[in-house]
C-alpha cells in the first residue's frame, strides 16, 4: 500500500510540476512586486467572513449527516458530529486522498455503528453534493443571472457554458437513475455482479457487490420524502454559502474584483473541483492552478491578481479548517495518520470475502 501510494504521489507531483512549468513559461513577464502588492491590500474582514461561512458549511454537513442517521440513531445531535467532521476534513487537507475515509470512520466510532454503514452514507452524501452544485450551476447558466449576461457577451463562452449545463444535468439524472435502480434492486444487482465478475480478477465480483450493497444501505437512510427534502435544502444552502464565501474572498481585493458575483464564482468553484483531482496532500496544486487559469482566461483578471486570489481561495475554502481540526484531534488524542491507516484497513477488510476471512 505504501509503495502504491508513493507511486501515485510521484505521478501527481510530476503532473503538477508540468502544469506549473507550462503556466509560468507562458507568464514570463510575471511581476512579483504586483503580486505582493495585491496580497498586501487584501481586506481581511472579507476573508474572515469567507472563513466563517466555510465553517458554517461544516456545521450544515454535520446536520445533514444527523438526518442520514435518523432511522438508526434518533438521539444523535448535530453537535456530536461536528468534531469528527472537522477532524475528517483536516485529515483530507493534511494526508490527501488517504484521509478521505477518516470522517466516516470517526463518525462510525462516535455513534457506535458499523464503518460500512457510514461509508454508505458518505457515498450518498457525495451525490447530494454533486446534485446541489449542479442545480446552482445550471440555474446560473440558464436563468437570467450575472453569469448568463457575462456569457452572452462572449459567444464562445455562452456555447460552452450551455454544453456544460447540459452535461452536468445529464450526469446528475444518470446518477439519480442508478440510485433508484440500486435502491429497489440492490441485492439482485449485487448478487449478479458477484457471480458474473468473480472470475475476471481476484475478489473483483465481491468488491463490486460490496459497494452496491453499501450504496443501497446508504440510500435506505433516506426513509421518507420529507427527509429527502431536508437533505436537498441543506445541501443547496450549504453550497450557496460556499459560493458566497468565494465571493467574499474575491471582493477582498477591492475594485478589480468587485464585479465578481455569487453566480460568477460558481465557475471558479467548478474549476477548483476539477483541479482537485490532481493535487498533493497539504500542498494542493491542481485546484489552485485551475482556479487561477479560470480567473486569467475566463474573467481576464491580471495574472498577478489571479495567482494571489487563487491561492487565497484555496486557503479559505480548503485549508482554513486545519487549525481547529488539529486542535480537536489533539484534544481527543487522535493521530490522523493512525486513524487513516485504521480506516484503510477497515475498508480493505470489507472487500475480503467472508470465506477467505474466516
Amino acid at each position: 500500500m505504501n509503495k502504491h501510494r508513493s507511486t501515485i504521489y510521484g505521478l501527481l507531483l510530476a503532473a503538477l510540476l508540468g502544469l506549473v512549468y507550462l503556466q509560468f513559461r507562458e507568464w514570463r513577464t510575471f511581476d512579483w512586486n504586483k503580486f505582493l502588492e495585491n496580497t498586501r491590500d487584501v481586506s481581511w474582514l472579507h476573508v474572515g467572513c469567507g472563513i466563517l461561512l466555510i465553517y458554517l458549511a461544516y456545521v450544515l454537513r454535520a446536520l445533514r449527516w444527523k438526518i442520514f442517521l435518523r432511522p438508526v440513531r434518533k438521539d444523535v445531535s448535530a453537535g456530536t458530529l461536528i468534531s469528527p467532521t472537522l477532524v475528517g476534513f483536516t485529515g483530507l487537507v493534511v494526508l490527501g486522498r488517504p484521509g478521505e475515509l477518516i470522517r466516516p470512520y470517526l463518525i462510525a466510532r462516535r455513534v457506535n455503528l458499523s464503518f460500512s454503514s457510514q461509508l454508505a452514507v458518505w457515498t450518498v452524501e457525495r451525490i447530494f453534493d454533486l446534485g446541489a452544485f449542479t442545480v446552482l450551476m445550471v440555474g446560473a447558466i440558464f436563468l437570467p443571472t450575472e453569469l448568463r449576461e457575462f456569457a452572452m457577451a462572449r459567444p464562445a463562452y455562452h456555447h460552452w457554458l450551455h454544453v456544460t449545463g447540459y452535461l452536468l444535468s445529464g450526469v446528475v439524472l444518470f446518477l439519480f437513475a442508478i440510485a433508484m435502480l440500486v435502491s429497489y434492486q440492490g441485492p439482485r444487482i449485487a448478487d449478479w455482479a458477484e457471480k458474473r465478475l468473480s472470475h475476471h480478477a481476484q475478489n473483483l465480483g465481491h468488491r463490486i457487490a460490496q459497494r452496491v450493497r453499501e450504496f443501497a444501505g446508504g440510500l435506505h437512510t433516506i426513509h421518507d420524502p420529507f427527509s429527502f427534502l431536508q437533505l436537498a435544502v441543506i445541501s443547496l444552502v450549504m453550497w450557496w454559502m460556499i459560493a458566497i464565501s468565494y465571493e467574499q474572498v474575491t471582493h477582498a481585493y477591492g475594485q478589480p474584483m468587485e464585479a465578481m458575483s455569487t453566480t460568477h464564482v460558481l465557475l471558479l468553484m467548478g474549476s477548483s473541483m476539477v483541479g482537485s483531482m490532481v493535487q498533493l496532500p497539504g500542498v494542493g496544486g491542481g485546484s489552485q492552478l485551475a482556479t487561477i487559469e479560470a480567473l486569467d482566461k475566463v474573467f481576464h483578471v491580471p495574472r498577478e491578481l489571479a495567482v494571489s486570489c487563487g491561492i487565497l481561495l484555496w486557503l479559505v475554502s480548503f485549508v482554513a479548517v486545519t487549525p481547529i481540526g488539529l486542535l480537536l484531534a489533539h484534544r481527543e488524542r487522535l493521530s490522523l495518520r493512525k486513524v487513516a491507516d485504521e480506516s484503510e484497513k477497515a475498508e480493505a477488510s470489507m472487500a475480503i470475502p467472508t470465506s477467505e476471512a474466516s
